[in-house]
C-alpha cells in the first residue's frame, strides 16, 4: 500500500504544526512557512491546509499574528482515522474498472488485500498526531523552522 502524496504533505503539516515554534517565535506557522520547511509548492499545502481545516484537524487565522494552529481535536487525532479519512475508501485494486478483472466473481485476493489494508490503518489508530513529534522527531522539525539569515 502506497499513501498518496496529499496524505503524505497532510500528515508532515500536522506533525510540523504538533510543535512549538522555535524560541522567540511566538506567532502561528503560516502555510507558506511550512510549504518552504517541507520543501513542497505553496499552492499543494494550500490545498492540504484547506482540507485539514475541514477535518476540524487545523485552525486558520487571517490577518497579523495569523497563522496555523493544530487544534485539540488535531493533537489528539489517531493517524489511522486521519489517513483513513484522508485516503478515502477506495479498494487496494480496482476490480470493476473499465476493463473488469475477469476472475473479480471468484477471487480470493480482492478480500486479502482489502484485509491487508484495514491491518494497516489498524496498526495506525493507536498513534496520536501528538504521538509521531515525540523525540527525536519533535527537535529535528523545529529545526528546520529555524531561519539562518546574515
Amino acid at each position: 500500500m502506497r499513501l498518496t502524496r496529499f496524505t503524505d504533505l497532510a500528515l508532515r503539516a500536522v506533525m510540523r504544526l504538533a510543535v512549538p515554534g522555535t524560541p522567540g517565535q511566538e506567532s502561528a506557522v503560516t502555510t507558506r512557512e511550512v510549504a518552504e520547511v517541507m520543501a513542497v509548492p505553496y499552492a499543494h499545502m494550500a490545498k492540504v491546509v484547506t482540507r485539514l481545516q475541514h477535518l476540524g484537524v487545523v485552525e486558520a487565522r487571517r490577518g497579523r499574528g495569523g497563522g496555523l494552529t493544530l487544534t485539540e481535536t488535531g493533537r489528539r487525532a489517531s493517524v489511522g482515522w486521519l489517513v483513513r479519512t484522508l485516503e478515502g475508501e477506495e479498494e487496494v485494486v480496482e476490480c470493476d474498472g473499465e476493463t473488469p478483472c475477469p476472475l473479480r466473481a471468484a477471487c480470493r485476493l480482492r478480500g486479502a488485500l482489502r484485509h491487508a489494508q484495514e491491518a494497516f490503518y489498524a496498526s495506525l489508530d493507536p498513534l496520536t498526531v501528538a504521538d509521531l513529534v515525540e523525540s527525536p522527531t519533535g527537535p529535528v522539525l523545529v529545526s528546520l523552522g529555524i531561519r539562518h539569515d546574515g
